[in-house]
């Protein structure tokens, strides 16, 4: 099977069974999606949206939460992994957002990650969650999934991953492909266990069909 074919059967597949694929993340302006993101690092979407409405409630803008201390920030968000460094990184984020870019969420790559908190893979969520634009931010699910398949041919990191797919997915999918990716290994292509049997992939996937030579 070419590299084209397997990207060209396994984007088929995701198509007709999940049609729709978006972020389990719960938000409502690009803001309180920028916060869910640098929360969600290292730390599961359930926890994460457990705790967002209050916080979300308490901060409903970049002003708001630029006039508040890490301290006032942290009692909503300490059941969250590494809490005393995101309360710091948010409260950072929302005086950047202010400060430099008027209190609204930039959409380019290079003004994202300047702002406190923010990574390559957090900048490209926003754009391609928030503002709709081309990117494949690429998580611990989404590496591993595409080593897996065999959509990437021994990526050593997350950014050659990101050039990999960026340069095989025709741009119409590449939102729910991010997506597809994430949901697949979150729930079917485990980290430790991946449930084959389950798995509808299979035909196309260079890791099941190497485990049964």
């Amino acid at each position: 099977m070419t590299k084209k074919e397997r990207y060209s059967k396994i984007i088929e597949w995701f198509e007709e069974r999940m049609p729709i694929a978006e972020t389990e993340l719960h938000y409502d302006s690009p803001f309180h999606l920028l916060i869910a993101v640098i929360l969600s690092a290292q730390c599961t979407d359930k926890r994460v949206n457990m705790v967002t409405p209050a916080l979300f409630e308490a901060f409903p803008t970049p002003e708001v939460m630029a006039a508040a201390s890490p301290d006032a920030v942290y009692e909503y968000i300490k059941s969250i992994s590494y809490p005393n460094n995101k309360a710091k990184n948010l409260v950072g984020m929302a005086k950047k957002v202010v400060a430099d870019f008027d209190g609204h969420i930039p959409n380019t790559m290079d003004e994202l990650i300047t702002i406190p908190g923010v990574g390559r893979k957090t900048a490209n969520v926003m754009l391609i969650v928030a503002f709709n634009k081309p990117a494949m931010p690429v998580d611990t699910h989404v590496f591993r999934v595409s080593n897996r398949l065999g959509l990437t041919v021994n990526s050593k990191n997350p950014e050659q991953t990101e050039r990999e797919l960026m340069k095989n997915i025709p741009q119409k999918y590449l939102s729910r492909a991010h997506h597809w990716l994430i949901l697949h290994g979150r729930y079917v292509c485990l980290a430790r266990k991946p449930k084959c049997e389950e798995c509808g992939l299979t035909p196309y996937c260079k890791y099941f069909s190497e485990r049964n030579k």
